[in-house]
Order: structure tokens, then sequence, then C-alpha cells
């Protein structure tokens, strides 16, 4: 046998070649291909060095400190081809898993930029420019908590971020917990004699508050120094201490973080509430004899824009002066029916007030917005569906005046009259299938029997310090001698379009605003007045709506404002003036 191999014995044993080079060229795209996965997975996960954190003893931190302040992270630099550096922001959960997003004071924002919010599992969701509040003036994003980290047992704040080109992000710690809305500060208002915090979870329900030797106010500094002062005052969500002696301490341009200490617990109620240094005396406001207007109207709004416009305008010729509008969250075209009411002539303020479920803390905030701005004697509390009248106007050919029917209240009484309340009448849906064209004062004609609760007007001077007010109601200071006065259905009622048409009824289901009426939506209070009756707990149209709660025939108000309002066209067609036309 000869000992070499033949010529294809050498070919077989000879290495694949080709083999070898795929191989070879699977393995580095491999290589490539997990390292830039890996890069993109980390940077979702990754948030920048300075996030705003809220500690408090309540998540078993022992600084006391619970105000907004940087963490001061080792940092790491990760290439992200997707985001920019992440927004401090405080964050906290909302009812309906939404997230509310208050970004730092002086923070550049560009709102061209589509913004997202990161969450620590992957996950995102749009966020979406929500506002700036007034108070604090700082802006806010909102956005909603994905179905994947809603099933987490603890929600870890998300990073606000932009989609962009190729940046670099920091690498910190884990974020940290969700404030939650059920147990937070949430505003301040500084007067010229204390400082009123507006509190969610201190005093837990109806008819129960904690006394006021129960809790604290402490300020902190931005170097975590703390002053604490007594609490005056404590009702519902509403809590009144005096300002920090060491207020000298302060530095004007300091952000001066705020809260409550519930002293028995030794706990910090978290925060998202800024100290307002006290205000300068205003002495020009102390020099005006009276208020800048005798009579206003305050109310809390969500999408009402169609709606606005013949309730501003029937309660302007009856005697209202300034419109208080308290915006909830609406998101249709108030602004825009706003603004064009500014342009006729119409007082307007809008102050944008985020809050859910703060109705009564709301009306609680204008009486101290309206006496530090000397803008009102008297504010009236009605809805937008709600229409104050006179029976007895029938019979007068001009616009009669709620001025003096108030002023005729005042003078006609022993002691001092500090509010005057009128019952309601509930107007349901008259046979209406949509929203009347002409406005609800001329479809909605037919009502139920009894009259409902009251609303009421009030003296801003009579109104007890504490600010309690439930349901268009306030508590009037008795130690000054004011008292409350109901009138006669005959003397002012209020026209309560409260069952309206079903797709404008259906809206409200889940929208209320008040923080003691009952959520149509949970199977509890069934005997409650603000259930509606043969309303289950969906918002499904029960059957015939559009004849219920008609049990008497009331175009009372219907006659009254097609006299006042309605104008002539060609072809004897009329349109009521606040129908564009």
């Amino acid at each position: 046998m000869s000992s070499h191999y033949s010529r294809w014995e050498i070919m077989r044993r000879r290495p694949n070649t080709t083999f070898l080079i795929t191989f070879i060229t699977f393995l580095i795209l491999f290589a490539f291909f997990s390292l830039n996965l890996s890069r993109y997975a980390l940077s979702r996960f990754r948030y920048s060095d300075s996030v705003f954190d809220l500690d408090t003893r309540h998540n078993n931190n022992d600084d006391n400190n619970v105000f907004l302040h940087e963490y001061n992270h080792p940092k790491r630099r990760v290439s992200s081809i997707h985001f920019k550096l992440s927004i401090s922001t405080v964050s906290v959960l909302l009812p309906d898993w939404e997230i509310l997003l208050i970004v730092s004071p002086n923070t550049p924002l560009h709102y061209a930029y589509n913004y997202r919010c990161i969450f620590q599992n992957g996950a995102f969701s749009p966020a979406r420019f929500f506002g700036v509040l007034p108070f604090m003036n700082v802006t806010t994003f909102k956005c909603d908590l994905p179905e994947s980290v809603r099933r987490r047992r603890i929600f870890s704040k998300p990073a606000l971020v932009t989609e962009a080109s190729e940046n670099e992000i920091d690498d910190p710690s884990p974020a940290p917990e969700l404030l939650r809305w059920n147990f937070l500060v949430y505003e301040s208002f500084s007067t010229e004699d204390d400082v009123v915090l507006f509190a969610k979870g201190v005093n837990h329900r109806q008819g129960y508050d904690r006394s006021p030797s129960e809790l604290r106010c402490v300020f902190t500094m931005g170097d975590g120094n703390t002053v604490t002062t007594a609490v005056t005052s404590s009702v519902q969500e509403v809590f009144r201490c005096p300002h920090p002696d060491h207020v000298l301490l302060f530095q004007e341009s300091e952000k001066i973080g705020i809260s409550l200490v519930i002293i028995a617990e030794n706990l910090v109620v978290p925060s998202v509430a800024s100290y307002i240094l006290r205000p300068r005396p205003n002495y020009a406001i102390k020099a005006q004899a009276q208020p800048k207007y005798f009579l206003c109207a305050c109310t809390m709004v969500y999408n009402v824009g169609k709606f606005l416009r013949e309730w501003v305008m029937y309660h302007s010729k009856v005697g209202v002066e300034n419109f208080i509008l308290y915006d909830n969250n609406s998101d249709d075209n108030l602004e825009t029916v706003v603004n064009e009411l500014h342009e006729e002539g119409y007082n307007i303020t809008t102050l944008l007030w985020i809050w859910p479920k703060t109705q009564e803390a709301g009306f609680s905030h204008s009486i101290l917005h309206s006496k530090s701005n000397g803008l009102c004697s008297w504010i009236m509390y009605v809805d937008v569906d709600e229409f104050v009248f006179s029976p007895s106007w029938k019979s007068q050919n001009e616009f009669p005046s709620l001025k003096s029917m108030l002023l005729h209240q005042q003078m006609s009484n022993v002691g001092h009259i500090g509010q005057v309340s009128m019952q309601c009448n509930e107007f349901g849906p008259s046979g209406q299938r949509k929203n009347p064209m002409e406005g609800v004062t001329q479809g909605y004609t037919c009502r139920r029997r009894v009259e409902q609760r009251h609303k009421s007007i009030v003296l801003v001077d009579a109104v007890d310090p504490g600010l309690r007010n439930v349901i268009h109601h306030f508590e009037v200071n008795e130690k000054q001698g004011y008292r409350s006065k109901q009138l006669s259905m005959e003397n002012g009622v209020v026209n309560h379009y409260k069952y309206q048409a079903w797709d404008e009824f259906k809206n409200k289901f889940r929208r209320r605003v008040s923080a003691y009426v009952v959520d149509w939506r949970q199977n509890v209070n069934l005997k409650s007045k603000d259930r509606t009756p043969g309303l289950g707990f969906q918002p499904i149209e029960p059957k015939d709506w559009v004849h219920k709660f008609c049990e008497v025939r009331d175009q009372r108000l219907k006659s009254l404002t097609r006299a006042w309002f309605s104008i002539k066209l060609r072809h004897n067609e009329t349109r009521m003036a606040w129908q564009k036309s």
C-alpha cells in the first residue's frame, strides 16, 4: 500500500473553509446585535440623576424632610438611541390609573417634542402636556399607567423623557415609589395672617375632622432645616397655621416645602405644595370702601363649553358682575368660549384646578382668593346647569337684580345676614334626545314635584375661618353675629337642569367633582339623594329615560328668557342671544 494519501483523501480531510467563514461571521453578527440590544434595553431603564423625590416616614424613611430635593447618584454614561435626558418631576397616582407629573420649576421644555413616561419594566405611555398650575407656577403632564405596571405590588415613579436622536442619560438608583392621591398635601395659600394647606386623607370622612392639636405644619428649606408651627384649624381638606417666626431665614428665591405632621403617628404627610412667603399688605385693596365687584358667581367646571354662554349671559343680566371658574381638567373648547365672552365684555376668571374630587376645597380656596385680591362682596355658588331666578320677576319689564334681592334681605332682618339660600327644582329630560339647540332653559321644561337641596349666595366676610362648605353652602361666622337665611320658593329658586338628554347626562356619570357626594359607579349609599332613581351602577340608559322625572310642567324661566333674550330673524324666525348666528 502506498504511504501517500490519494488526492481524493486529502481533499476529504481538509477543513471546510466555507463553513468556517460562515460560522465566524455568524458569531460576529450575534455579538454585535447582542451588544446593541443590551444597550437599548439598558437605556429604557435609566433615569437622570436629578430625579425629584418625596421621602416620608410613611415610606419607612427616617428623614423628616419630605419635600422636593435632588438625588446625587454616581453617574454612568449610557448610550441611548431613542431618548434624551429625563426631566425632573414629582409624580402622583390619580384615580383611573392616571399619573400627574409636576415638573421641577425653571426646567426648560420644548413643546414641539413628543414626551413619554418610561417605567422600570420598560413599558411606556405618551405624556400629555396638561397645563401650568396657577398658584405654584409649575408645568404639569399626564400619562396613563400601563396595564403591565398595574399588576406590580409597588408602583414606581416613571421617568419623563422626550423622543429624540442619540444622546446620553445618567444611570441612578431605582426610582422612588409613586405618591398616592388619597394621602397628600396638594396646595397651599398664604394670607397676611396665616398659611392655608389643602390635603387629602388627613380628615378621612364627612363629619370627622382631626383636632388641630393632633397636627403641626412643617416648613422645609432647601438645606433640609425645618420649622414647625401649630395648626389652628382642621376642617375637611383645609388646614390653617401661622407663618413661621423664622421667615427672615428664608431667601425669597428659595423653594420652601410645606406639609403636615400627624403627631401621634410621627408621620409627615407627603406633599407637592410649596410655601409662599407672607404677602405684603395690599393697602390699595384695604383702602377701598368695597371690593371690586358686588356679586360674583363661582363654580367648578369640566367640559361645559357648549353650556357656558347661556349661563354667563343670563346671570350677567340679573346682576352677576364677575365669573370665577375653577377648571377641573377640561379638554373641550372651554378656553375658546371664555375668550369669546371676554371679547363681548364679560368678566371671567379661569383658574386651573386639576385636583379630583375637591369641589368643596376649591370653593374654600375661592374665598381666600377673593379676599386677598379684593374681588367680591358676595359670591354665588351654583353650577353651570343651574339658573337662579325669582318667580316675582315675571311682572317686571326690565331686567331684575340679584343685588337688590340681597340688599333687601340684609336690611329687612334683625342681625347680620351672611348667606342667602334657595331651594332647587330638578328638571328632567323633558322628551329631549339631544342637547337643545336653543339652550337648557328652552328645552327642559318638565321637573320633579318636590324641591331638592339648596344653593347659596354668601357674603365673603361672613364665612367662618374654617371655610367648611358642603354642597354649595358655607358655615358663616356666628361669633361675629352672622346667620343664614333661606328664601321662600316665591322669592328665589334655582332651576337645576340635572337630568338632561341621555348623552349629556352620561358624561356626568363618571365626573363627580364633589368630595362628599356618592360615586354612582359603586354599590354603596343606595338611598343617597345624589343617586339617580332608576339608574344602576353602569352608564346604561334606563328604559324611557326621555320621559323620566316629569311630574310638573314648568315654563316660567323659559318664558322669561325668551322675552329677554330672543332675537327676531327673517321669515318670523328667532334665535336666543347665546346661540351662534
